[in-house]
């Protein structure tokens, strides 16, 4: 019957794979920094792309149109409910202050102040990304596994005016007017929950909206951010879905890649933009 090893020597050991295994956790770290770096430089290379065909007029506007209506129409019913709930739920959440304060006058500002600046440009960029950016990626990855974009390549159509181009000002220009439409449903969800709940009356929460406490650089504030929120959609969108390979699978993993990417670039652009515009 064979001795077991002595304590000495299990300590050795465990000191041996220690480093090893902090090497592989460093490695991981710096893998990841790597390739959201990789990303990034990827990203701004298909920007400085999709402008160079932007300034040579290489876009078809077509496509460009179509695009426009699968994802921007299309997208209203969702854009509509989530907007008129955010209002509402604006509402509640001012409901406990309003009522101990009396402030009843200020709730047109306690809603739309959060709603116009933040929320409202925010969920709807959100509700975009995994509706039109999730598709967008689908369909692009589609075609690079199927070598449709090949196929483009060989009959001399450049895929980047032809397929990538309009897709990135379809999907911003979708975000843009869908923010405004988040807006102004929001305003009114909140409008219809003040009056059901607080008994706030229709003129008296816009006579607090329009009272002066909001500008108009609070409404141009969410619509800035709607349209980077845009650009950082339809880029992560467009890269992951030209970047696809690995058939059917490859397709799924670039769809999810993308999703994640972008809200994570929501994020991170919505707070630089809120820091960099007071």
């Amino acid at each position: 019957m064979a001795e077991a090893p002595p304590a000495a020597t299990l300590a050795q050991v465990s000191r041996q794979t220690e480093p090893a295994d902090a090497s592989a956790s460093l490695s991981e770290l710096f893998g990841g920094v790597s390739s959201m770096v990789a990303v990034v430089g990827a990203e701004g290379v298909l920007l400085s792309r999709i402008l160079g065909r932007t300034v040579r007029g290489e876009v078809d506007r077509a496509e460009l149109t179509r695009c426009l209506y699968r994802m921007g129409i299309r997208s209203v019913p969702i854009v509509a409910v989530t907007a008129l709930f955010v209002g509402g739920i604006m509402v509640i959440q001012a409901a406990p202050t309003v009522q101990r304060y009396g402030a009843q006058g200020l709730l047109g500002w306690a809603a739309g102040f959060g709603t116009l600046r933040e929320i409202a440009p925010l969920l709807t960029a959100l509700m975009i990304s995994g509706r039109v950016g999730a598709n967008n990626t689908a369909e692009l990855g589609t075609m690079t596994v199927t070598e449709q974009v090949d196929a483009l390549r060989a009959m001399a159509i450049d895929p980047i005016g032809y397929l990538v181009t309009p897709r990135f000002y379809g999907i911003v220009l979708t975000l843009f007017l869908s923010t405004i439409l988040a807006d102004f449903l929001a305003l009114i969800g909140a409008s219809l929950a003040g009056r059901v709940l607080l008994g706030v009356e229709p003129m008296v929460f816009y006579n607090g909206l329009t009272g002066g406490l909001l500008g108009v650089s609070d409404v141009l504030n969410g619509l800035i951010k709607s349209v980077v929120f845009g650009g950082a959609i339809a880029l992560s969108s467009c890269h992951f879905g030209l970047a696809t390979e690995g058939g059917a699978p490859g397709v799924g993993r670039a769809v999810n890649a993308a999703v994640v990417v972008s809200a994570a670039g929501i994020f991170v652009l919505d707070y630089l933009i809120s820091f960099a515009i007071p």
